[in-house]
């Protein structure tokens, strides 16, 4: 399958979620957070100094969004306030990155581990796929009232996560490993159980943003290549999907949730020249 443009003039997304009826994702340069119906009406939903990332709601409504630099979750009030809703810069280890909250109001969050960039500037890419490889890095835990800990330790760059099996198990990309991580996730948020549920090829696909389907299977944004695959437990890619870029993100939505929307970009850095864009298509298997 191949994927048609649907929003322009991101610089970088992530945190697709489909939420309310709509896309809402995060651009990391320009420090913003939108939202796009499916007729592509896009609403520029809050704009803030740091960059956002992840995205997801408490039970009540209000939004929670990843603010990466600062190490923190925020929380948008009823009444538009922003306020912090829990520091991570005792816990996290660089930037924070992806997130997920649960039916209870849980979050749960990633982190880069290390400085990619100058990571890779030393040691050069070919490294991140060593046995070796670059720093560990948490999963974070916070509590619908904001109390945060470590949910699980030492973590291949934990980034896309995907709740499945009735909010009974969660599923997190390991970019590094490279693969799909599950966990047993039980009523108070606690992770346990810890198994690989899909190995991929190393320097092939790095899975970035995830979202899960009815029939159990993952698509997974490749940050490597222009292209968004559904993967089977065990790590057999199913489905492919073509985008125009490397993929960073995805989210499945839409009346019916067969709307599979990615998001994708030229680079990474958000230097000059930078583009990305939403892409869109559609797929058999709903949410």
């Amino acid at each position: 399958m191949k994927a048609e443009p649907f929003v322009e003039g991101l610089r970088f997304g992530e945190g697709l979620r489909w939420h309310d009826g709509r896309f809402w994702y995060s651009d990391f340069y320009q420090h913003r957070i939108s939202s796009v119906g499916p007729d592509g009406d896009v609403r520029v939903e809050l704009e803030i100094e740091d960059q956002p990332s992840g995205l997801g709601w408490l039970p009540d409504g209000r939004l929670l969004f990843v603010a990466m630099i600062g190490q923190t979750v925020m929380r948008r009030e009823a009444d538009g306030r922003i306020v912090q809703h829990a520091d991570l810069s005792g816990l996290a280890k660089f930037h924070t990155n992806d997130m997920i909250v649960d039916a209870r109001g849980n979050a749960f969050v990633g982190c880069f581990g290390f400085d990619l960039a100058a990571y890779t500037a030393e040691h050069g890419a070919e490294a991140l796929w060593t046995a070796e490889g670059p720093p560990r890095a948490p999963i974070l835990r916070v509590t619908a009232d904001g109390i945060a800990s470590v949910a699980s330790a030492e973590q291949r760059f934990p980034n896309g996560m995907a709740i499945i099996d009735g909010e009974r198990t969660l599923i997190v990309a390991e970019t590094f490993l490279p693969g799909l991580t599950a966990f047993d996730l039980s009523a108070d948020g606690a992770l346990s159980n810890r198994r690989v549920w899909a190995q991929l090829p190393a320097a092939v696909i790095a899975p970035d943003g995830i979202c899960a389907d009815r029939e159990g299977a993952v698509w997974v944004a490749n940050a490597l290549k222009p292209e968004c695959v559904r993967v089977a437990k065990g790590g057999t890619v199913l489905e492919r999907v073509e985008t125009s870029m490397n993929a960073f993100a995805c989210a499945l939505g839409g009346a019916d949730g067969r709307s599979l929307v990615i998001a994708t970009a030229g680079a990474h850095g958000g230097g000059d020249g930078v583009t990305g864009m939403l892409e869109r298509v559609r797929v058999q298997t709903p949410a």
